[in-house]
């Protein structure tokens, strides 16, 4: 069996792309030989100093050396790099080329565009908000802030960006990306189409029969935040007729407490930030999942683990969420037009057709991220 160097930076914070990383790892492992290194941004004080230069340099020595010393000991045929920010650094890369070893890339979001830039107007291209990453312009702003709490950890990105797109667009680097929309995107931008892979993330299907519960309700799980629309969710849910659903709202963020004291509503559940497997018994139980994100997405985890149940979905019609869902979707909406949210909504109260809709949508899933057809895709983009 071939074997696979892959590496992934994980995030402070648990989110989508690490469960995701897990996931393709194990999947990786039933046909390879995989061996993993991972990074991470927790700060040692003891090399504080040390750490701030190399974000300066975009070249972190201690994971140079330890990339280096498993290629040494592992001798892979390929390596296969997820994120990389911060630890990882772009140095890495460097070695990698230098080593002459095949090297892919998957993007799981759109970071890369963002921090591109050192003034805002270059990164909105006068738009009011990025529909990337839900940056807003501001009279008077003229630095591209890309963390709003800090200049400087808006400039270290702002260095790492720049650096890491020119690793994009060198041709000695293929990418694999979640959807087409987002190919389509990265193409936009000059690179060219020939070194881009449509790979979707691998997630468990399960076909174990929902649980029954004598609640019924929709589900909102995720980042609780202005531009992952989630007050919006609430005054379009408050605003349609009575379908006897209740609405649970899973997650943690800058607009929780805001939302809590001011949407005090029995109907209206906040259960703050949980496990990805309490979430799943929780999402076992719904009639329904939504989201309402401003932004451009990629493979939404949460919509792609509600089809494997046999759930369905509302979504906005944005970035590549459609292409995870049949054609003709009956429940997307215009993406702002929460008049078209409004009426989604009111159609919850046909269970049939919700059931009807999650039969469709499984089935649709289970044909899109089957096993066999993501390892057809990975095989051919490394053989080239």
């Amino acid at each position: 069996m071939k074997k696979i160097l892959l590496i992934h930076n994980k995030y402070r914070n648990i989110g989508g792309e690490d469960i995701a990383v897990q996931n393709e790892i194990k999947f990786l492992k039933k046909y390879y030989t995989v061996k993993v290194l991972y990074f991470d941004n927790v700060i040692n004080r003891s090399s504080y100093i040390k750490q701030i230069i190399s974000f300066f340099l975009n070249s972190n020595k201690e994971s140079i050396r330890l990339t280096k010393v498993a290629i040494e000991d592992f001798q892979p045929d390929l390596v296969y790099v997820h994120n990389t920010w911060f630890k990882a650094s772009v140095g890495i890369f460097k070695l990698l080329k230098k080593n002459n070893l095949q090297t892919f890339i998957k993007l799981h979001n759109f970071r890369y565009d963002c921090t591109r830039s050192y003034f805002i107007k270059n990164h909105l291209s006068q738009k009011e908000t990025c529909p990337a990453c839900g940056l807003r312009y501001r009279k008077f702003k003229i630095f591209n802030k890309y963390f709003e709490n800090s200049y400087l950890k808006s400039l270290f990105a702002i260095i790492y960006g720049r650096a890491y797109f020119k690793v994009l667009t060198d041709n000695y680097f293929n990418l694999f990306v979640l959807t087409n929309f987002h190919r389509d995107y990265l193409f936009s931008l000059g690179i060219k189409k020939d070194k881009i892979y449509v790979l979707p993330n691998s997630i468990k299907i399960t076909d174990k029969t929902l649980a029954t519960s004598g609640e019924r309700f929709i589900l909102y799980a995720g980042r609780i935040s202005s531009e992952k629309g989630v007050e919006e969710i609430i005054k379009s849910y408050l605003k349609i007729e009575d379908t006897g659903l209740k609405l649970k709202i899973v997650g943690q963020g800058p607009t929780l407490e805001k939302l809590i004291n001011k949407y005090k509503n029995p109907n209206i559940e906040f259960l703050g930030e949980l496990q990805n497997s309490k979430v799943i018994k929780i999402m076992e139980k719904a009639m329904i999942v939504i989201t309402a994100t401003k932004l451009f997405e990629g493979q939404p985890t949460l919509l792609c683990e509600a089809s494997s149940l046999g759930i369905p979905s509302i979504f906005p019609e944005t970035g590549g969420i459609k292409e995870f869902f049949p054609d003709q979707y009956q429940l997307s909406f215009k993406q702002f037009d929460y008049i078209d949210l409004e009426e989604k909504l009111n159609l919850t109260s046909n269970v049939e057709m919700l059931k009807t809709i999650g039969k469709e949508n499984k089935k649709y899933l289970l044909n899109y991220l089957d096993e066999n057809r993501l390892l057809e895709i990975f095989q051919k983009g490394i053989d080239g």
